[in-house]
């Protein structure tokens, strides 16, 4: 059975039956791990649909392993196959990797109801998990350059955080990955987001201990107040 959001279309049983909180005028859904594709499909759908009425949303979810390779993602940047599935996406970017233990927060948000820039949006998302990590003891920061959030470990740079996003008829999807508590192993046998030798690390690593659902629980509200005060400050 399917539910019908206020855009009209129809919801995957996943989407419809997952638990729904307001956070201030943005809805969160809690999904639960979900497979990639039929989440990347529904993210879809649920753009190509809305409208003017339609609340924006954030879905929390983790999935089981998966690679992602972006719109101009290199395929060289897998480095080996291992199993893991690899899939072409619509979100921007080059390869990551998703599985259990990886928060993911996509984020169905209407920029151009907000007035709002895919730069500032990508630099808020970004500002949401810093000040969220540092209510954990973790010092951690954006880069312009390189989209993502990154702390600094064993003398030199690690990822924390991934982001991509896709804008389509003035809206986002796609969004946030945290890495809080996984096997970190696949990520060897990628380049990162296109860069070989990047370092990527989690939440675990400082001695935090926290589950994907529940870091995600706890970041959704610093999400929604960095986009919730973007759009009343015009």
């Amino acid at each position: 059975m399917t539910q019908r959001p206020a855009s009209g279309a129809p919801q995957p049983g996943f989407i419809a039956a997952a638990r729904r909180l307001d956070l201030g005028g943005i809805d969160a859904r809690t999904l639960g791990r979900t497979d990639y594709e039929p989440c990347w499909r529904a993210m879809q759908a649920f753009n190509a649909a809305r409208d003017d009425a339609t609340r924006d949303e954030l879905w929390l979810t983790e999935h089981p392993p998966v690679y992602t390779l972006g719109l101009a993602g290199r395929r060289e940047h897998v480095l080996r196959a291992n199993g893991i599935p690899v899939v072409k996406v619509d979100r921007g970017g080059q390869v990551t990797y998703h599985g259990p233990g990886q928060a993911v927060i996509y984020t169905l948000f209407d920029l151009r109801r907000a007035r709002l820039g895919v730069r500032d949006m990508v630099r808020r998302i970004e500002a949401a998990v810093v000040a969220w990590l540092a209510t954990l003891g973790i010092d951690a920061y954006g880069k312009p350059q390189a989209p993502g959030v990154y702390v600094r470990r064993d003398g030199g740079e690690a990822k924390i955080a991934a982001l991509g996003l896709r804008i389509r008829n003035g809206a986002s999807y796609h969004g946030l990955a945290v890495n809080v508590a996984m096997d970190l192993a696949p990520f060897r046998d990628i380049d990162p987001c296109g860069y070989p030798g990047l370092a990527v690390t989690q939440v675990a690593d400082y001695g935090v201990a926290l589950d994907a659902a529940a870091a995600a629980a706890q970041l959704a509200p610093f999400l929604a107040r960095q986009l919730a005060e973007r759009r009343t400050a015009q």
